[in-house]
């Protein structure tokens, strides 16, 4: 019998690996939340990745986060919700309406509709700035510092008051990405070579191993408590050994350009905001781990970094859309 499974965010970067693995899952039916009838006429003739949607059973429909009554019947004869719509920066009222807010009505609404399942995906960020070594669930506290992450860490509650899941990854990259790669990529050129010293350990995930997660969260028998997963490689990457990918993918730096030591670093970065927010991101450890996110859902990690991330060299040097 298949599964009926409402996407959040499927024009988004992780929402649109979460459509693309429904293709391969079987036994699924989507349906779309979108906010206007642009959104469903574009995604309707968009690929995914390079596959078109229509290889499974796709259905739209509109609502949008900022009006809680617009989500009126959006969860009806829906078994799982995967909610991957975010605000991300920007004014704090409109991120209250869409993180917080937003999702308090959507989780309302699928209670309302006798949902079985709701995953919502969160982030690492909910925790603060770290250092953060071998970090298992529930080791930490939330503490947030900005409020992008106070409006996730407060959706989070709402999802883990009703007993649904939370996936918080750290670093995301693969096809799509606009912020990870591209933030290194600001920072290098920024610096103009190579920055000197050991750089922390980053807990990182391919965007398509997370949408199949995601996935499999959704269509995993219900728990009556809530849960809270880490999604990452069991492997953390060196930040030395991102900052290595991408200068080799775009051709930044000939051996010969000596690396810079940390106060040359800071001083070149007086000035670029983002790629100063990229280096102190990037310094201390981000790593957590959780085994049971990969047991419980039957997943393999897959790959570590080095050979995942060479497979998506070329779409980073010439992007696509992706949804």
């Amino acid at each position: 019998m298949s599964r009926r499974v409402l996407v959040t965010g499927s024009g988004g970067f992780v929402g649109g690996h979460v459509v693309a693995a429904a293709r391969t899952a079987g036994g699924v039916r989507l349906r779309l939340l979108v906010r206007t009838p642009f959104q469903t006429a574009a995604a309707q003739e968009a690929p995914v990745d390079g596959v078109p949607v229509d290889h499974v059973p796709v259905e739209y429909i509109r609502g949008d986060l900022t009006d809680p009554d617009s989500l009126r019947g959006v969860c009806d004869d829906v078994d799982a919700v995967v909610h991957c719509a975010s605000q991300v920066g920007g004014d704090p009222g409109l991120l209250r309406r869409v993180n917080d807010l937003g999702t308090l009505a959507l989780v309302e609404e699928a209670r309302r509709a006798g949902v079985e399942q709701f995953v919502y995906l969160s982030t690492a960020a909910v925790h603060g700035r770290g250092p953060f070594r071998e970090v298992r669930p529930g080791q930490v506290p939330i503490a947030p510092v900005s409020d992008t992450s106070r409006t996730r860490a407060a959706a989070e509650r709402h999802v883990l008051a009703t007993g649904g899941t939370v996936l918080r990854p750290h670093l995301v990259y693969g096809a799509g990405d606009r912020w990870v790669v591209p933030g290194v990529l600001t920072l290098l050129r920024a610096l103009g070579a190579r920055p000197r010293g050991p750089l922390g350990r980053q807990s990182m995930i391919d965007a398509g191993t997370l949408g199949h997660v995601l996935l499999s969260a959704a269509l995993a028998p219900a728990v009556p408590e809530g849960r809270v997963h880490f999604v990452g490689h069991p492997d953390p990457v060196p930040g030395d050994e991102l900052l290595t990918a991408v200068a080799e993918t775009y051709g930044l730096f000939p051996e010969s350009v000596p690396a810079i030591p940390p106060e040359t670093a800071h001083a070149r970065l007086r000035d670029h905001p983002l790629a100063r927010h990229h280096l102190e991101l990037l310094t201390p450890d981000h790593w957590f781990t959780d085994d049971r996110v990969w047991a419980d859902l039957g997943h393999d990690p897959g790959p570590v970094f080095a050979e995942r991330f060479a497979r998506y060299a070329e779409w980073y040097r010439n992007p696509r859309p992706v949804s």
